[in-house]
């Protein structure tokens, strides 16, 4: 998956170049984690889509306002009070993996 190679491809690059994540963006906490794993801008495409598909304008909009507050909700568990407070955890083991948090 994108976000378990995200680490890498932001180690590899060196900050010479700003890493952008696009695929298996579904929530608010995803895009916490591409952040705090060194993106720098997160893509979502297929939850407006389906937002625009069902109630047009209206729904898109309303997976927008979604997604914002599920990332306030998961900045604020993580104390980042903003973006750039998701900084990439070199020492976190578990940082790519895609197991489920405890």
């Amino acid at each position: 998956s994108a976000i378990s190679v995200l680490p890498a491809i932001v180690q590899a690059v060196r900050g010479q170049i700003p890493v952008f994540m696009d695929s298996g963006v579904r929530r608010g906490a995803d895009v916490a984690r591409a952040l705090a794993l060194g993106a720098r801008a997160v893509f979502v495409g297929r939850p407006v889509l389906y937002g625009l598909a069902t109630s047009g304008q209206a729904g898109a909009e309303a997976v927008l306002q979604i997604l914002a507050r599920e990332l306030t909700l998961a900045m604020t568990l993580l104390g980042a009070a903003r973006l750039q407070d998701l900084e990439p955890q070199a020492d976190d083991a578990s940082a790519g993996s895609d197991a489920p948090s405890p």
